[in-house]
């Protein structure tokens, strides 16, 4: 009976002693892999520190280039109303240059007769 008895402790240590080394194999894979995972987790937060700096330097951009715009679009709306002053001017140059052109034709045509006018009168008197 105690070599029974002996036999089934000894048969529940041994049993005992698998499921402890199974159990402690457990524990390794569990223990490695909570290793993997921190690690991934470290570079996953380290990823999401440089997307956030990425984040801050690209609002930053962002802002600079809208500023840019609204100055681009200022300069924009300046140079066309200058355009349109220009095309004023240039209208205005255009009908005074007409009128110049009409009085200097007339005035040529005047010159013409006058001088007519002058051979006319030095041929009577030398005539």
């Amino acid at each position: 009976m105690e070599d029974d008895r002996v036999a089934i402790l000894e048969a529940q240590l041994a049993q005992a002693k698998l499921i402890a080394e199974e159990a402690d194999k457990k524990y390794e894979e569990v223990g490695r892999k909570l290793v993997m995972m921190e690690q991934d987790l470290e570079r996953a937060e380290e990823r999401a520190e440089h997307s956030d700096a990425k984040i801050v330097e690209l609002e930053e951009e962002l802002r600079v280039v809208g500023n840019n715009l609204k100055s681009l679009e200022v300069s924009e709306e300046k140079a066309t109303q200058r355009e349109e002053t220009f095309e004023e001017q240039v209208k205005g140059l255009g009908a005074q240059l007409k009128e110049a052109e009409a009085r200097a034709e007339f005035a040529e045509r005047s010159v013409q007769k006058l001088q007519k006018e002058v051979d006319r009168l030095e041929d009577d008197l030398t005539g």
